[in-house]
């Protein structure tokens, strides 16, 4: 892990270009890990509530195909609204990818999201900026609701959410999720930047595990505050509301 303290204020935005590659390299993950499962793991019980493995796949091969066309995402944005009925677009939407493809075997699943993920990333990164800036709401797990621009769901929120089912899905299987500094480390780094923008607070955090590091916000010193100790993948999974945290962690972010 390195013990040098990387102020949040020199992480750098995630960007169009580098949005494309994370979304290529992680639903490549994704797919690799389910392709991975055997028969019995589809229908263990994830950390997603009502949803086993296999239905939540539904909802990332949706979160793909929906996002990998015009025709397509204008058809689950109007079918998530219409789901949602005023609350949660985005609870909405995944409602209506799990239902969609609720009658699929894994393998053709499989076979479809095999097509979908390079597509879908391709299509993200090639959205024309009218629509990138369309704004859309969000209801938070805290009640509050938040403007998007379509362009953070694109480029860092479609990601973020491959990324934490990756965890999920591990989790419930008891697979070791595969990581490196350059791909998963810049997903927790980058949500580690948005929490400190978020809470606006001076802190230190210490994360551990394979993509582990030292953070600060830029009015802090390892001498002057007592860091704030866990595991890196915990760390995100407390930000999405499937762990609990007080003081700072109870600062929601995402997923």
């Amino acid at each position: 892990m390195n013990t040098t303290i990387l102020p949040v204020d020199r992480i750098k935005p995630i960007g169009r270009a580098e949005a494309g590659q994370l979304a290529t390299d992680e639903n490549g993950r994704i797919l690799a890990l389910l392709g991975s499962l055997s028969d019995d793991d589809w229908s263990a019980q994830t950390d997603c509530t009502g949803w086993d493995v296999r239905a939540l796949a539904g909802h990332l091969l949706g979160a793909m195909e929906n996002f990998g066309s015009v025709g397509s995402l204008m058809h689950i944005m109007r079918a998530a609204k219409k789901e949602a009925r005023g609350g949660s677009f985005v609870d909405g939407m995944t409602a209506v990818q799990v239902r969609e493809r609720s009658g699929l075997s894994t393998v053709q699943l499989l076979e479809r999201m095999a097509v979908a993920s390079p597509r879908s990333a391709r299509f993200r990164s090639r959205m024309p900026s009218p629509l990138r800036a369309m704004p859309m709401k969000q209801e938070l797990l805290s009640g509050a609701t938040e403007s998007w621009k379509m362009g953070y769901l694109l480029d860092v929120i479609l990601t973020r959410d491959t990324w934490m089912h990756r965890v999920d899905i591990c989790r419930a299987t008891g697979r070791d999720m595969v990581m490196t500094a350059e791909h998963d480390g810049r997903i927790v780094a980058h949500a580690v930047a948005e929490w400190a923008k978020r809470h606006g607070q001076p802190f230190t955090l210490e994360l551990s595990g394979p993509v582990g590091g030292m953070f600060g916000s830029a009015a802090a010193t390892r001498d002057d505050l007592q860091p704030i100790k866990l595991d890196a993948v915990e760390l995100c999974r407390i930000f999405s509301g499937r762990a609990t945290g007080d003081g700072l962690l109870a600062q929601e972010v995402p997923f």
